[in-house]
């Protein structure tokens, strides 16, 4: 398969991100998210690739060892700043005709959901993994009786602000990263395999370090980059959307995510699909059935254009 290697310098730093595919095709941008790395989309790509589409793979600023600097921002608003960046290189590249569909797992939902709240100029389509859309505050109340039982399954927030934080995720071979993925995806077998990049990413504490400034900064307010990044989430998106989630997901109170699917807050409206026998890292567990499903959504934006 036809893959590019692609380097984006910025803030000082080195971001990486890889290009699979034909250059006239549609591009799909797969964003990861946490504690993960883009291996996790290793069996969807070439599925994508083999429907027609060019797919663009980045690494999040943070999780390698050249795009960490601890003078740097991590979170929300740097994550924007990047993605937009890269598509301006893709557009110069003359990998990027038009527009491109965007699909964000975990920290990449957040992120595809405000980018698309921001850009929807540049995009055909989001696809929210994991995470439910983020209604507008006046439809919040439908959601507030599966509130309690998130803000348990959403504890480790708070231990991400901690100071021990990074020594906790990179200590005793990442056994503590283990234990998440065990709980998040309580139905997937997964092997060592299949957990080594994230292994080897997590063994380094810098990269750890880094993880943990994407919760601080979700939380630091005062600063106007997260806040104005923050208030992006929390507004209304124009674009299709399709949110998927697995039924036996650990971190995301599936009662939750389908009250917040059914707000309906989307202009375009959107689509909501739940994956039996399946958790948290649900294109790494399932993706055969994900990439259907991205495919259906991007063939149906397509026809609409």
């Amino acid at each position: 398969m036809q893959v590019e290697q692609l380097m984006l310098s910025r803030d000082g730093l080195t971001l990486h991100g890889a290009l699979y595919g034909e250059a006239s095709a549609p591009l799909v941008v797969l964003i990861h998210g946490f504690p993960d790395t883009p291996h996790s989309w290793d069996h969807v790509y070439p599925l994508l690739v083999k429907a027609g589409y060019q797919v663009f793979v980045p690494w999040l600023r943070g999780y390698t060892q050249d795009s960490v600097n601890r003078q740097a921002h991590y979170g929300l608003a740097s994550a924007l700043a990047d993605l937009a960046a890269w598509l301006e290189l893709l557009k110069a590249k003359e990998r990027l005709k038009n527009k491109a569909h965007l699909v964000g797992h975990d920290w990449g939902a957040a992120i595809a959901m405000s980018f698309a709240s921001e850009q929807s100029e540049a995009l055909h389509s989001i696809s929210l993994l994991a995470v439910p859309p983020i209604p507008n505050f006046k439809n919040v109340f439908k959601a507030i009786p599966n509130f309690p039982r998130q803000l348990y399954m959403s504890s480790y927030m708070l231990l991400m602000q901690s100071r021990f934080a990074e020594q906790m995720l990179s200590r005793n071979n990442v056994s503590f990263v283990e234990k998440i993925w065990r709980k998040w995806s309580p139905t997937w077998k997964f092997t060592e395999s299949d957990f080594s990049p994230t292994r080897v990413a997590f063994q380094n504490p810098d990269i750890a370090w880094a993880a943990t400034r994407y919760y601080h900064n979700l939380f630091a307010v005062l600063n106007s980059d997260n806040l104005r990044a923050n208030r992006h989430l929390l507004s209304p998106v124009t674009t299709p959307t399709l949110a998927l989630a697995g039924l036996d997901d650990g971190c995301m109170n599936i009662r939750l995510h389908q009250a917040l699917a059914q707000t309906h807050y989307f202009p375009q409206g959107i689509k909501s699909v739940y994956v039996p026998d399946c958790g948290h890292f649900l294109q790494a567990e399932q993706p055969n059935p994900i990439a259907q499903h991205l495919i259906q959504h991007f063939q149906k934006t397509d026809r609409s254009i």
